[in-house]
């Protein structure tokens, strides 16, 4: 089961009060789902999921007029991900739920649900709020995908991948330059190229953490999980309207999370 950790703590109070009480309404989903006393479960499992609706409604309002406020150039990608939480809620307020094989799955389909993308949205997204400075403070830099010293771990690997990482990320950075009628192929090429290659960068940094007992590699894990499933729904994306916004929103996701990982995670490994 998970629960609210401090790798999900973002140090904006208000935000991680409305995430602790998030992950309260789960653990509450959790234990109807494992109460065996319960012959009906039916009232129970239409007032969490209302719950859930409502309070998710509050959530994402604040969290969206905080980041208003911020101008955070990450409240586009924000909006999405939430319109695909009030979805995935409105499946469960229409399931059938009127016998207690149906009351399983749908509280079984919800704790699973919510686990996961509670985690991955907060691991990778919510983290990044206030910390992406808008797309102007980039550009002025000559290469804001430059693999630099600050970004070095030590560990060399770990260090010639992470370069890899930003060149990819580069390519698509590349991209916003020049819009053209291939941008929107090219860019899912690279998404899937980058995709790859963090899968394989993760492994190996795990290894590498296992071997030498690292005690946050269970957190380096779920960050990592995180970030593939992210980019899994980024491959489903179509980029073809209003594609330099999209894709400059882009660049900056994946630069931004790549520079927070490293300098708030990776710098931690110990050198072997």
């Amino acid at each position: 089961m998970i629960k609210y950790t401090n790798d999900c703590v973002l140090g904006i109070e208000v935000l991680d009060e409305d995430h602790k009480y998030l992950f309260k309404l789960l653990e509450e989903v959790h234990e109807l789902l494992n109460n065996d006393f319960l012959l009906d479960r039916h009232d129970k499992i239409v007032d969490i999921i209302r719950q859930l609706e409502n309070y998710a409604e509050e959530h994402f309002s604040r969290e969206e007029k905080y980041m208003e406020e911020l101008c955070d150039p990450e409240l586009f990608r924000q909006r999405i991900q939430h319109n695909v939480f009030r979805d995935k809620m409105h499946t469960f307020s229409f399931s059938s739920i009127n016998d207690d094989e149906e009351q399983h799955q749908v509280l079984s389909e919800l704790v699973e649900y919510l686990a996961r993308w509670l985690y991955g949205h907060i691991i990778s997204s919510d983290i990044l709020i206030g910390k992406m400075p808008p797309l102007e403070a980039w550009m002025i830099k000559e290469n804001p995908c430059e693999f630099t010293d600050e970004y070095k771990t030590g560990i060399d690997f770990i260090d010639e991948q992470h370069n890899k990482l930003f060149l990819i990320i580069d390519k698509a950075y590349s991209l916003t330059k020049n819009i053209t009628d291939t941008t929107c192929d090219e860019l899912h090429s690279i998404i899937e190229r980058l995709t790859e290659y963090s899968k394989y960068h993760f492994k190996e940094e795990e290894e590498y953490m296992q071997e030498i007992n690292y005690e946050h590699l269970e957190a380096q894990q779920r960050a990592h999980t995180a970030f593939i499933e992210h980019m899994k729904n980024v491959q489903k994306e179509n980029f073809k309207d209003e594609a330099k916004e999209n894709l400059c929103e882009l660049t900056e996701y994946l630069l931004g999370w790549l520079v927070n990982h490293i300098l708030k995670m990776d710098k931690l490994i110990p050198v072997k």
